[in-house]
């Protein structure tokens, strides 16, 4: 159901820290002029720790008014609280979201049992609305096991998709080895998107494409489609980009390269700052390398 290229949207503030409408709106116009598949809002790209409920909904609805049908609207609504979950979750199908992006519950670290039944509850009260986990112990502190997520699969219908975010390429031949073909894998990191998809997965969760829709969209259609060497060449030319896009805490490398191109304010909200002096000169040396800047 969700193969190829989801852009894992900024939240741009206005430089008092409200969120700015017009940039955000402004960005989903980018990106479905990028051809991506689809965009996440409220995601942690999307500064989603700093959003208070009232705001996380607002920006739902307002991706989704934007959006207009023309991309799919996955909305992060994840949460160490199985209610609260519920409660975005709910929210987002009602505000007509195509699917929900569920990170593993962070800082309480359960057990897989209790993994199994927090994710469970959540879909079980959004029966209509598809549900990709979101798998990244290194930042919340709990690996959501293969055997956790085919049994999740195997169980419970709305369940059909993996973010697969531990920077670990053998976990999706791993995990492919115990679901079917109906069951998709997409690439969490932007280094690893080609190298994953070689192995089983269909596509990217990408940071990069607030910057690079259609070139990172590119690179996945081209490997969906096994053309390999066009796919491996477009990898090669951003991979600079991919990987000191990380070069500081996401989201702030990203951010900045956005503001860097006028297209946002470079606000952030505590406890995320800007970038240092050295890696900002590095940043944009990246940038100016590729013709980004």
């Amino acid at each position: 159901m969700f193969t190829g290229t989801y852009t894992a949207l900024l939240t741009p503030f206005t430089k008092k820290g409200a969120i700015d409408e017009k940039s955000f709106r402004a960005l989903v116009e980018y990106q479905i002029a990028g051809g991506v598949d689809g965009i996440i809002p409220c995601g942690t790209t999307g500064e989603s720790p700093t959003l208070s409920h009232e705001e996380h909904n607002h920006l739902v609805e307002l991706a989704v008014k934007f959006a207009a049908g023309r991309c799919k609207v996955i909305a992060g609504t994840g949460s160490n609280s199985t209610d609260e979950a519920i409660a975005m979750t709910t929210h987002a199908a009602k505000a007509g979201a195509d699917g929900s992006l569920q990170v593993a519950p962070y800082y309480n670290k359960p057990t897989q049992a209790g993994l199994y039944a927090h994710f469970r509850a959540i879909a079980e009260t959004s029966p209509k609305l598809p549900i990709i986990l979101y798998n990244i112990p290194g930042r919340c502190g709990v690996d959501i096991a293969n055997e956790t997520t085919a049994k999740l699969y195997r169980d419970v219908p709305q369940i059909c998709c993996l973010k697969e975010a531990t920077g670990s390429v053998d976990r999706v031949s791993q995990l492919r080895q115990l679901v079917d073909d109906k069951f998709t894998i997409l690439s969490g990191d932007d280094a690893l998107t080609l190298p994953m998809m070689a192995v089983g997965a269909r596509g990217v969760v990408s940071v990069v494409s607030n910057l690079l829709p259609r070139e990172v969209g590119d690179m996945v259609r081209a490997a969906l489609k096994g053309d390999f060497a066009r796919a491996e060449k477009l990898h090669a030319t951003y991979y600079p980009i991919f990987k000191d896009a990380f070069i500081e805490a996401n989201p702030i490398p990203i951010k900045a390269a956005l503001a860097m191109k006028g297209m946002m304010e470079e606000t952030y909200r505590l406890p995320i700052v800007p970038m240092g002096a050295a890696n900002r000169k590095s940043w944009e040396a990246t940038l100016k390398k590729i013709k980004i800047l």
